[in-house]
């Protein structure tokens, strides 16, 4: 399965509250409109840890580069290509994402190469 994996930090001055309540009435059922998005979560990071095992460093905590991540399980690449090209993504949801809400952003596609869920 597909998914693409929106890594970003909020512009200075805006409220998590805010943006989390923007999320869940707006982009969370803007994307889930899309044809190709079967889900979204958004994940706002508490912290991390780092290492590099090349050069035998061990984990120690760290601060994460991104406060938000946004990961959308995509039907097909192609139709979510598609739909990140359309007039109510490029005209409606991408401008106040991008003018009200968000600083830096990076943006990742990929395939899963596995995916595993504990016994219920």
């Amino acid at each position: 399965m597909a998914k693409s994996i929106i890594l970003y930090n909020l512009k200075d001055g805006v409220i998590d509250e805010e943006y989390t309540k923007w999320c869940q009435e707006y982009k969370g059922p803007f994307f889930l409109s899309l044809p190709a998005c079967n889900s979204f979560t958004l994940v706002r990071m508490l912290g991390g840890i780092k290492g590099n095992g090349a050069k035998g460093a061990p984990p120690e905590p760290a601060a994460t580069p991104f406060k938000y991540i946004g990961i959308v399980d995509v039907a097909n690449l192609e139709e979510w290509q598609r739909s990140t090209e359309s007039r109510s993504f490029k005209e409606e949801f991408f401008p106040q994402w991008f003018t009200k809400w968000v600083a830096d952003f990076y943006v990742l596609v990929g395939m899963e190469a596995y995916e595993g869920q504990s016994g219920q």
